[in-house]
């Protein structure tokens, strides 16, 4: 399904929609809504699932960059309006999960809860920002297939690496990411806020969720950010990397149907 919001059109996947309760899942990068498909596919069965494309990835428009975070928040709650939904568990992986923060700073009257999965509050560090712009620079020269198998050897678990059919549908969904979307993300990370002052302004209830070989958010990230929320609750997915929605999907779903239950 599309819609356009923001001048942008935007894909999204929408299941369940008998269901009162709503769950906005977003994506990470640089990946797109398949990452959700086994949360869509069984989360469906009690609660409402949407799942948008982000400007610039998968099926979505890739307008002239950078995009920052809070346009994405902004873009997720047109997508609401459009759907005629007031309020929803808002759900983030990795970048999805810096645009959450951005969503509850700009809507939090519309966040029934929160659900960060594998990401962090601070910004990038100087040596960050200057791996961005490397990573610019390569995609820039060499493309995108390149830097898809390298994120991919980075994202996720050795056991999911030698899994073929995880292995496989990671790479898929970075090596469709058109390069001018890919590099606006790009420079809208490297260009976040610190979100760590969020953290002790979240008033919903909220569960943080790490994967124990993740190198990208790891376990003592999340174990940090549970403790600066209040009342937020830490679960860890064993076996998983960065991925884990899609690297240990029954564990994630299992942890997600007792949070939003």
């Amino acid at each position: 399904m599309y819609v356009t919001v923001n001048g942008v059109r935007l894909a999204y996947s929408d299941r369940g929609r008998s269901h009162a309760q709503v769950l906005l899942l977003v994506h990470g990068f640089p990946l797109d809504r398949h990452l959700w498909d086994s949360q869509l596919a069984r989360l469906s069965e009690t609660v409402r699932v949407v799942a948008p494309d982000l400007r610039g990835a998968g099926d979505s428009d890739v307008p002239a960059g950078p995009y920052s975070m809070d346009q994405h928040a902004d873009d997720l709650a047109a997508l609401l309006d459009h759907l005629g939904i007031r309020c929803a568990v808002i759900g983030g992986l990795s970048m999805g999960g810096y645009v959450a923060f951005a969503f509850w700073r700009r809507y939090p009257e519309r966040v029934r809860s929160l659900a960060l999965l594998n990401t962090r509050a601070e910004p990038d560090s100087p040596e960050a920002r200057a791996n961005r712009e490397a990573t610019i620079a390569r995609v820039l020269a060499a493309g995108v297939q390149a830097f898809a198998r390298e994120q991919t050897r980075l994202l996720l678990a050795a056991g999911s690496l030698q899994n073929a059919r995880i292995a496989a549908r990671t790479l898929a969904m970075m090596d469709g990411r058109p390069g001018p979307g890919l590099v606006a993300t790009l420079q809208g990370l490297r260009d976040r806020p610190d979100s760590r002052p969020t953290l002790s302004t979240i008033t919903v209830p909220t569960l943080v969720l790490a994967g124990d070989e993740d190198r990208v958010a790891p376990l003592s990230v999340a174990q940090g950010m549970a403790a600066a929320i209040p009342g937020a609750r830490l679960v860890v997915i064993r076996r998983a990397a960065h991925l884990t929605p899609l690297e240990q999907p029954r564990a994630v779903n299992l942890a997600l149907r007792a949070f939003l239950a």
